[in-house]
């Protein structure tokens, strides 16, 4: 008896077959992709700071994490990793955004582009909802006729621009503003009505293109709105007014327009890694006269594509764990 049980006990375990196996293997797959596509487009997601424009509150080379659900979450915009862009649908959200939040945003595009080149999220903070006046006097933000909070980590690099300085690149085109010294200028509302003529058809023919319609200017200075004469132009979306905390070294609001309310993804809630600039921390080794390790790496796959970019900066914070910046790991963004 003690012979058989033990031939019993030596006996192996039946596998499966391998197409059993590789079934299994395949639907777990699937569903832990899924429950990780169901996070990152309905509750929370990861951003990058691609710039200074937020210092600062948040730096370049912060990971964020981003709250989607508390504005309205959306089905995807793009297909991952591509700029293929997607129809897409929003969900109702806990709150609306109130100004002096931070928002993660579909960038709508420079001034003069109807879209964007590319597919992007920017990272501002709202300065003044729809239906608000905005005004920008001496570097103060009023906004309907009120002084702003200042953000606690607001910062200027340089002298401030008189307000007769005009500066070109300003939005809307043609207007006589410069970022220290800008508007006042009504947030367009939905359902608002804006007088529309030959004087300031340039100005706002972006914005109206953005907002889905076509219009004209014909050489007697009658305006065409989708073929129709008209004076006015009823707005068809909620927008935004985004400027970055870094204020004379972001491109925002007052360069490239307002943002669609429809644009806007979610909040960042707080700094998860934190890792150094790639040229900050070559000037820092070149100073001590030394060299980033594996370097070779960042110049020669880097800038194709994201996927590409994301390899080659795990690649380099492995062989460089200095450009881990710890201090800012867990840092709460407000």
């Amino acid at each position: 008896m003690a012979k058989s049980e033990e031939k019993k006990e030596e006996t192996p375990i039946e596998q499966k077959p391998l197409k059993e196996r590789l079934k299994h293997q395949v639907k777990e797959f699937v569903l832990v992709f899924g429950g990780f596509l169901l996070l990152n487009n309905f509750v929370i997601a990861s951003f990058l700071v691609p710039t200074g424009s937020m210092e600062n509150e948040v730096m370049t080379g912060d990971f964020l994490m981003v709250n989607k659900f508390l504005y309205g979450a959306s089905t995807p915009r793009n297909i991952m990793f591509t700029n293929v862009r997607l129809p897409w649908a929003m969900l109702p959200g806990f709150k609306d955004v109130k100004r002096g939040d931070v928002i993660v945003f579909e960038f709508p595009g420079y001034r003069e582009e109807v879209n964007p080149a590319e597919f992007t999220f920017y990272l501002k903070r709202c300065l003044a909802l729809s239906g608000d006046t905005l005004e920008i006097r001496n570097r103060v933000v009023y906004i309907n006729g009120e002084a702003a909070p200042l953000p606690k980590n607001m910062k200027f690099n340089y002298s401030p621009k008189p307000p007769m300085y005009i500066e070109e690149r300003i939005f809307p085109p043609g207007s006589p503003f410069n970022e220290d010294n800008y508007g006042p200028i009504v947030i367009p509302k939905k359902g608002m009505t804006m007088e529309i003529t030959a004087e300031n058809f340039y100005q706002w023919e972006t914005f109206i293109r953005r907002d889905g319609h076509q219009p004209v200017l014909l050489n007697d200075g009658t305006v065409l709105i989708d073929g129709v004469p008209t004076k006015n132009y009823v707005v068809e979306k909620d927008y935004l007014f985004g400027m970055g905390d870094n204020r004379d070294n972001s491109l925002d609001s007052r360069f490239w327009g307002f943002i669609p309310r429809e644009n806007v993804v979610g909040t960042p809630m707080f700094v998860y890694f934190s890792v150094m600039g790639t040229d900050e921390y070559v000037a820092r080794k070149a100073m001590a006269g030394e060299s980033m390790r594996m370097e070779f790496i960042y110049t020669t796959f880097s800038g194709h594509n994201l996927l590409l970019d994301i390899a080659s900066k795990i690649v380099l914070v492995v062989f460089n764990p200095e450009m881990i910046r710890f201090g800012r790991i867990g840092n709460v963004i407000g």
